[in-house]
């Protein structure tokens, strides 16, 4: 056969195979980032649904791929994505338990399979971390806040409040208990004329609208969440119209976009404990925790997150 020709056909087929084992590379790289569920009580919360785009956009941007599912508060629907995420042979597993002792066995099941599982918001055995919070010492931190208002705008003589919590989580409701205690210890003149379920806008809205119906002197809204507090802020904007009187005002978390669209536009929202931070860096903290976890650094199996108190004075810093 002619040399050249040879050579050429060499070449050729050199060239074939590095094409070749290029595109095995690539489509193998493809399937070696980490499989991470994620599993949501609700994202009908939009702090929840907010942390989860950013936990999702942190994993693309690292070649990772994030399922998100929500099981619309229900634990018997929860176990079942947990079961699925370990049959589909993920790496790793977050969730924000309905009720962790339902969840405990299915997520010893994932952690025998070598399953990463981390835990949001609820102290859990079988888990390889948990990040939480003191969910009573926040209701203080709320409660403490509004306290400290109510004392300045009414004295001795207190005023009507309002609460929006959701006994149905039990986290919740330690929350909801800390906000109350620290009512009835900081500001024992207020009195709370009605106590109402609200986790999203849509409840808050509702709940606020009917209390204010029945109780129309209510000045202060003590919430659980950044979902009540958004729904609240609407009701009390429809009852006032054009007036945002001094002497009323929300207290709550999650600095949620909302939360903080009302604060600049001098609405009703008068002070948020911020968890960690916004939802970007709430989803940007789990992320780099499960990272840091899964590139072997220790970590107590408690993790807790910060609580810092945010008002119009230092929104700024915060956003």
């Amino acid at each position: 056969m002619n040399k050249k020709l040879v050579a050429t056909l060499m070449t050729a087929a050199m060239v074939a195979g590095t094409m070749g084992v290029t595109a095995m590379a690539e489509e193998e790289s493809a399937t070696t980032g980490l499989q991470i569920g994620f599993a949501v009580q609700t994202l009908s919360n939009q702090i929840w649904a907010q942390q989860a785009s950013q936990i999702e956009a942190r994993a693309e941007a690292d070649g990772n791929t994030v399922t998100t599912v929500d099981c619309q508060e229900n634990a018997n629907t929860q176990i079942d994505q947990i079961e699925n995420f370990i049959t589909s042979g993920m790496d790793v597993i977050i969730v924000q338990p309905v009720d962790p002792e339902a969840i405990e066995e299915v997520c010893g099941n994932a952690l025998d399979e070598g399953i990463t599982v981390v835990c949001w918001d609820e102290e859990m055995e079988n888990s390889s971390f948990n990040w939480v919070i003191e969910n009573y010492d926040l209701g203080v931190e709320i409660g403490t806040q509004a306290a400290n208002w109510i004392n300045e705008k009414f004295g001795d003589e207190g005023c009507e409040v309002a609460v929006l919590g959701y006994p149905q989580t039990p986290i919740l409701l330690e929350r909801e208990n800390g906000i109350l205690d620290a009512l009835e210890e900081n500001a024992p003149n207020a009195e709370v004329v009605a106590n109402q379920p609200a986790i999203d806008t849509t409840e808050g809205l509702d709940a606020m609208e009917t209390i204010l119906q029945a109780h129309p002197d209510v000045k202060v809204v003590c919430c659980i969440g950044g979902g009540g507090a958004a729904g609240a802020n609407e009701a009390l904007k429809g009852f006032y119209g054009d007036e945002v009187p001094e002497d009323v005002g929300i207290f709550s978390t999650d600095l949620t976009d909302e939360t903080v669209a009302s604060m600049e536009n001098g609405e009703f929202n008068r002070m948020v404990v911020a968890i960690t931070g916004n939802a970007v860096a709430c989803g940007d903290e789990v992320y780099d925790l499960t990272m840091a976890y899964e590139g072997g650094e220790e970590m107590d199996h408690n993790v807790y997150r910060e609580l810092i108190p945010v008002t119009i004075d230092n929104l700024e810093e915060m956003k």
